[in-house]
């Protein structure tokens, strides 16, 4: 139960709280617009290379709030800003109702680094300290860490990484698990800082790079 609080408290902390409305895209439109997002992001947003983020069948609230913070400078990443720059809100709303529109590819499990296991470990071992961090991932998505003070992902995120459309918190299900401990990453250490009052810092800057990595491969595992 005191683990269950740490993921409702999230949530009523946002109860009530205003949300920016998003104009409605043309996904037809919008398939044509994204044609320069092919080479990083793949042809129906399923990107090939796992540090790269899929696209494909998240929310267009969540896109065009991206978009909108390349473009202003809010979120900073040299490549993604020179995209945006010459973006209208038009062209954001298109190309983001074409991406939510498609379907998220699945994940294989995934394959530890050298530095998550111990090097020469047998393959069974190894698989099975995949699926240990798997299951220390889901704990954690699902109850957070009272000790810690880290909160639950479902409070924002849903139960099965589905995300919450109308506040524009990203669906993370069958996202790559390369792309997601990056991003953690970038959050604890603050170099990426473009959420309200900075709550993925705080939530992050808690979590041992082991629990980042651990709840990484679940949710790359949600479907």
């Amino acid at each position: 139960m005191k683990k269950k609080w740490l993921a409702l408290s999230l949530a009523l902390a946002f109860v009530g709280t205003s949300n920016s409305l998003y104009a409605e895209g043309n996904s037809n439109a919008g398939e044509e617009k994204s044609a320069s997002c092919v080479s990083c992001h793949g042809e129906h947003g399923n990107s090939m290379v796992s540090t790269f983020p899929k696209l494909a069948q998240q929310h267009a609230s969540y896109l065009i709030k991206q978009l909108r913070a390349f473009k202003d400078g809010t979120r900073k990443d040299p490549m993604m800003s020179a995209m945006a720059i010459g973006l209208s809100d038009t062209d954001m709303a298109d190309i983001a109702a074409f991406y939510a529109e498609q379907k998220i590819s699945h994940n294989a499990l995934p394959v530890l680094n050298d530095d998550d296991d111990d090097e020469g470990k047998p393959a069974a071992k190894a698989g099975e300290t995949v699926q240990a961090m798997i299951a220390q991932g889901a704990d954690l998505y699902r109850n957070g860490d009272l000790e810690s003070e880290v909160s639950a992902c479902i409070a924002c995120h849903g139960p099965s990484g589905e995300g919450n459309k109308p506040a524009a918190f990203p669906s993370l299900k069958s996202q790559h698990a390369d792309y997601l401990i990056k991003t953690l990453s970038d959050f604890k250490s603050g170099k990426r800082s473009n959420n309200p009052e900075n709550m993925m810092h705080m939530i992050a800057k808690k979590m041992t790079i082991e629990e980042i990595k651990a709840v990484s491969y679940r949710i790359s595992m949600m479907k």
